[in-house]
């Protein structure tokens, strides 16, 4: 991911305020080592810092049209340019860089063409003929995007808070899906897609109509995974072991087999893997790898490792909410050792479980139409969790990572599918994402080994090592006392921390972002086993469980805190090499 920083109409064109910006732009270097540009037009700057994934050797920003009126920075990456670059025949083009086409379109259709982009992206583009901008952020929030405002009327855009924290007034994350016009003074969505609304699909559960439907889901997962394989530059995949990393890993695998884009770097395709040693994930990812045959590369961390690079993993990831902290940190050791390797881009498999309802809560889902909901609830959240997670601790490193599960088109045939199709079922065998399982459930061909497609999930910052956790909660507690934890709500009386870990992680964050708008960045409310504020209400004895891990999710995980009879000493029953859900009183777990 690059990084870009803009500042708007300052009524400052001074060399000062030039070499502020310089000097502003110079903390978002990590994310874009590759070069560094800025423009400036009277008193609005645009500055870039760039990683160089498409097009590296003339793809340098800011980027213009023909007579240089328009111009551009931006971060991200546009899958169908090729496409749209046809549509602009009429056009000369600049460069070979994919974002090119973002000025152009703008000169062909106005504001309106930010929904005919197919990528990730956030952008600042700049009319100098009359000094309107827009600024744009793709339609989930994949890429991060922060805009704030000076005393003098400016207005600020920036890749992460670091960039415009200690000049703004206020500032606040940018909308997944809006657009920002000058011209209107506000911000308009431009992403409108059916299920935003929280509407039930109307299509009936009907399992002829669902193996059709679970067809269409593979075809167009296919082509979600596939598109984001365009790149200049090695790349990678993120592999847990998991189901939504594994199944993107192995049709990775079986498109690049014997393609000139295997052999970018080696004649295999590379995984990367990071755990404590004996972790679930290492021995999950290990096994996938030896199935498909590639490189696999398995880094471990100690819990001594995670806790001494906390401090950093903030800085960079700028939140202090505890699950992603958790599971930012191992992300972020393993990005380091992947760009060591010259890997600049990895694909990973955030989203799925949003999508899906692959948390391990949504076993307690009263109805179909409660779990659906929750499903757009967690969409439309994830720019604050898994997709900061994501794009920050790989930024960190010069790093890009592509989620292929958050493709538009993808998510629009997932959510169209009746959410009674996507519910656990304990009698018939069904767990958590089935749909989703099955769709890859090939026999002749399979994808994956028949107990890794059916594995039960787990929640990366769980299955990296549970001893990370509570090792973690030991560490903190050592260091917050019970005295100020009884003062938690004079001293962070907004989202006041309900846990010594969490009390800690804010202490951290307020000593690098103390201003009032950079808390208010970060969301607050009840969270067990990731599950929204709304959901707590769907069993009264989360709302007593203060920890965010899956593990929470009493009864249902099989590694569960305190449960009452421990669960590997439960029967078990494998059916043809597939784990299938059993029913105990009051619980349901995957055996």
């Amino acid at each position: 991911m690059c990084g870009i920083l803009a500042v708007l109409g300052c009524s400052d064109d001074s060399q000062a305020k030039r070499v502020r910006v310089l000097e502003l732009s110079r903390r978002l270097k990590h994310r874009g080592p590759d070069w560094s540009g800025l423009y400036q037009h009277g008193d609005c700057y645009l500055a870039h810092q760039r990683l160089a994934i498409i097009d590296p050797a003339s793809g340098d920003q800011p980027l213009f049209n023909e007579d240089k009126s328009v111009v551009v920075t931006v971060n991200g990456e546009i899958y169908n340019h090729e496409e749209l670059r046809k549509k602009l025949a009429n056009h000369k083009f600049r460069t070979g860089s994919d974002c090119d086409v973002i000025a152009h379109l703008y000169e062909e259709y106005g504001e309106d063409f930010v929904d005919m982009l197919d990528g990730i992206f956030s952008f600042v583009l700049l009319d100098t003929r009359d000094n309107s901008f827009i600024v744009a952020r793709d339609a989930i929030g994949v890429t991060s995007l922060y805009i704030g405002w000076g005393l003098d009327g400016s207005v600020w855009i920036s890749s992460e808070l670091k960039g415009l924290n200690d000049d703004c007034e206020h500032f606040e994350s940018f909308p997944p899906g809006h657009l920002y016009s000058s011209k209107s003074g506000g911000f308009r969505r431009w992403y409108n897609p059916p299920w935003f609304s929280e509407a039930i699909p109307s299509v009936p559960y009907d399992p002829l109509v669902l193996r059709l439907l679970a067809y269409g889901l593979y075809q167009i997962c296919l082509l979600a995974v596939t598109k984001r394989l365009m790149t200049d530059v090695p790349f990678g995949v993120l592999l847990s072991g998991g189901l939504d990393s594994s199944l993107v890993a192995s049709i990775t695998a079986r498109y690049l087999a014997g393609t000139k884009a295997a052999k970018h770097w080696g004649a295999q395709l590379h995984y990367f893997c990071v755990g404590l040693e004996g972790s679930p994930d290492l021995k999950a990812a290990r096994e996938v790898a030896d199935y498909l045959g590639t490189v696999h590369h398995e880094f471990h961390f100690t819990v001594q490792d995670g806790i001494d690079a906390i401090e950093d993993v903030i800085y960079h990831i700028e939140t202090y909410d505890v699950t992603t902290i958790r599971a930012s940190t191992p992300m972020f050791l393993m990005s380091r050792k992947i760009k060591s390797l010259g890997v600049k881009m990895v694909i990973s498999g955030e989203g799925s479980d949003e999508i899906f309802g692959g948390y391990l809560y949504f076993h307690k889902a009263p109805n179909k139409d409660e779990f659906h909901r929750e499903t757009c609830r967690k969409i439309k959240a994830l720019h604050q969790y898994d997709c900061l997670r994501a794009n920050k601790a790989t930024s960190a490193w010069g790093l890009e990572a592509r989620v292929p599960f958050l493709d538009k088109e993808f998510i629009n045939v997932a959510m169209s599918i009746d959410p009674e199709a996507k519910m656990i079922k304990n009698d018939e065998g069904r767990i958590e994402k089935w749909v989703l399982r099955r769709a890859f459930d090939d026999e002749e061909h399979p994808y994956l080994p028949k107990h890794i497609l059916y594995r039960q999930k787990e929640q990366f910052s769980d299955g990296v090592g549970y001893s990370w956790i509570d090792g973690l909660k030991a560490h903190t507690a050592r260091h917050v006392t019970d005295k100020m934890m009884s003062n938690a709500s004079f001293i962070f009386p907004h989202n006041t921390p309900t846990t010594k870990e969490a009390y800690y992680y804010r202490m951290i964050f307020e000593r690098f972002f103390p201003q009032n708008s950079a808390r208010l960045t970060v969301p607050g409310g009840a969270s067990v086993a990731c599950r929204s504020a709304k959901a707590v209400e769907w069993d009264t004895a989360w709302k007593y469980n203060l920890d965010p891990s899956g593990r929470a999710d009493l009864g249902v995980h099989l590694s569960a805190y305190d449960a009452e009879t421990p669960l590997s000493n439960k029967p078990s029953k494998v059916i043809d090499g597939i784990p299938r859900m059993m029913a105990f009183p009051g619980v349901a777990i995957q055996s």
